[in-house]
């Protein structure tokens, strides 16, 4: 291959991993603290930021609009009147060359649509910092601080409760299904919390891994992890949502405070309560795609469910979910269902409305079908109605806290290690082997910049035992530089021409550094595969250095003795005191 091919090759390489690093960048130093923090919250959080702050600016606009409809907006709300401009030009109308607020409140139908543009604009300011964050290297719970805690799932009591209702299981397949309900419940409740993207995950057969990275309570999260999935009933008042949504339309604004309480609670009825209607959106989450007005009134709790499972009706196949009810549970269900036939009944969790379906008739015996979704909010159900079913006892067994301070702390440790090791090593390469030395120096720079671009490429969390792996890097990276420089040095002692004697000491220098790395890789992987925890972290980032030092030590660090005798017209080699 050609020096100039090779050129163009080492370009292209720097290039992509500018690409793969510049999300890391991206967020870690372009991204505001305040921004990160909401975007590290839950999409459920950030709808609701976007919300608050949208309310607060259709609020101002529409203020000013009172004291003086002529007037112009305010330099911030320039992109608003942008968004009116084009609006008009949609609509086939003549954009006014001096916009004032009441042209722009004039362009939107209604307060709604108006809200939604500013809502818009900040959740997708927040969701680009999501995804900069999703695509960027992240930090481990050590680095970052937070929690990590095993959480021991009583089997043997939920296999005693299972028996005691009566109906036939397998053993071995009810822990297992007990154990997947479990980890699913705690999931949905750490993430409603609001954590930076929670691990959680089954070790061993009764015991549940949770590793929370950031700031959190310990007594908040004790108390989402011990509570029990609110399961429940209530009676939909079709009038009072009519009514709700209505005002709501026209005063989107203004019905909810930040807390997401009703400002004027006489808009719906004293025995109401406006709850979200949510579905599950393109990640698996809760995504409120309306608003419910039910009865404060509990119809039938979830602990009288048995089973659920799903199936699909007789006469028009359509997927629906079945469930068992206990002896009370059908009692009370059967009359409750008898006295409000006609009316919709909501399923609610956790304070969510899941789903609601018309009571068309009493429903007696125990048995019950709930129809009107499709496939995927059928599954979304049955696990909702599962969690109130499958009741397993969890206790923390144990529970370790890393604050935020030992985290910046140890960023900074690994730091300064990774450059005061990585600056000895260059010290010492430039005073043994002088001129040779800084090819030694660019190959290691180089080597730090493409294992962070391969991180942030593969989305890999950086740890302490991470850095470590770093280090060792560095070391090792230095290895085939040294041999290289010291087969030159033979050859040069030989009475060989710089050309020849770079030529032949890289010839003779590569099956001993490969063989030397290719040991370490393969030692690297079955660390990553077989390993856990911190060793997967350090074997990972030593596997990546190790592919990274061998190409900066036989590609780029040959290109740049190349380019000295072809383009400075070098003769002789700087690579020692001696030669």
């Amino acid at each position: 291959m050609n020096k100039r091919s090779r050129f163009l090759i080492l370009l292209g390489v720097l290039a992509i991993c500018f690409a793969f690093l510049w999300p890391s960048i991206s967020w870690y130093w372009g991204t505001p603290k305040e921004v990160q923090a909401l975007a590290l919250g839950s999409l459920e959080n950030i709808k609701d930021y976007a919300t608050v702050q949208a309310s607060s600016d259709v609020l101002e606009v529409k203020a000013l609009a009172k004291s003086d409809s002529s007037a112009k907006l305010d330099a911030k709300f320039a992109w608003v009147e942008k968004d009116a401009a084009k609006k008009y030009k949609k609509m086939g109308m003549k954009v006014p060359a001096a916009m004032t607020v009441k042209d722009v409140l004039n362009a939107y139908s209604n307060e709604q649509e108006f809200l939604s543009v500013f809502s818009d604009k900040y959740r997708d300011e927040i969701l680009k910092a999501k995804k900069r964050y999703q695509n960027s290297v992240k930090l481990g719970l050590d680095l970052s601080g937070g929690m990590n805690i095993i959480v021991k799932a009583d089997l043997d009591a939920a296999i005693a409760s299972q028996k005691e209702s009566g109906e036939p299981f397998i053993e071995e397949e009810f822990k297992k299904n007990a154990m997947a309900q479990a980890i699913e419940t705690l999931t949905g409740r750490i993430d409603k919390f609001g954590l930076t993207e929670p691990v959680i995950r089954q070790q061993g057969e009764d015991r549940i891994y949770i590793e929370m990275p950031g700031a959190a309570e310990a007594d908040a999260i004790n108390t989402i992890i011990m509570g029990k999935g609110i399961l429940n009933f209530r009676l939909v008042d079709n009038d009072a949502t009519e009514k709700f949504n209505q005002y709501y339309m026209q005063n989107a604004a203004s019905t909810f405070n930040a807390l997401g309480e009703l400002i004027d609670p006489s808009i719906i009825p004293a025995d109401c309560e406006v709850m979200g209607q949510y579905t599950k959106d393109d990640y698996g989450l809760d995504e409120r795609i309306g608003y419910l007005v039910v009865k404060k009134e509990i119809a039938l709790d979830g602990q009288h469910i048995k089973s659920a499972t799903v199936g699909s009706d007789n006469l028009t196949n359509r997927p629906e979910v079945d469930f068992v009810l206990d002896t009370d549970g059908a009692v009370i269900f059967g009359e409750f269902t008898g006295a409000h036939k006609g009316e919709f009944l909501a399923i609610v969790s956790d304070n969510k409305v899941k789903s609601y379906a018309r009571i068309n008739d009493a429903i007696t015996g125990g048995r019950v079908a709930i129809t009107g979704f499709g496939l995927e909010e059928a599954q979304n159900l049955q696990k909702v109605l599962q969690t109130a079913w499958l009741n397993v006892p969890l206790s923390v067994e144990s529970q370790q806290v890393i604050g935020a301070s030992l985290g910046e702390e140890a960023i900074n440790q690994g730091v300064k290690a990774i450059a005061i090791g990585l600056l000895a090593i260059l010290v010492f390469m430039l005073v043994f082997y002088k001129g040779a030395g800084i090819n030694a120096v660019v190959a290691q720079v180089l080597n730090l910049y493409i294992m962070f671009s391969i991180l942030s490429a593969f989305n890999l969390t950086l740890s302490l035992p991470s850095i470590a792996g770093m280090i060792l890097t560095i070391g090792m990276a230095v290895d085939a530089n040294v041999i290289i420089f010291e087969r030159i040095k033979e050859e040069l002692v030989l009475g060989k021409s710089r050309v020849s004697a770079i030529s032949a000491g890289f010839d003779n220098a590569f099956w001993a550094i490969m063989d030397s790395n290719i040991t370490t890789f393969i030692a690297a992987i079955f660390l990553s595969q077989l390993g856990t925890g911190s060793i997967q972290g350090f074997a990972v980032t030593l596997a990546i250095g190790v592919i990274s030092s061998v190409f900066t030590a036989l590609f780029v660090s040959r290109l740049i003795f190349d380019f000295d005798t072809d383009v400075f017209k070098a003769s002789k080699v700087s690579i020692g005191w001696r030669v």
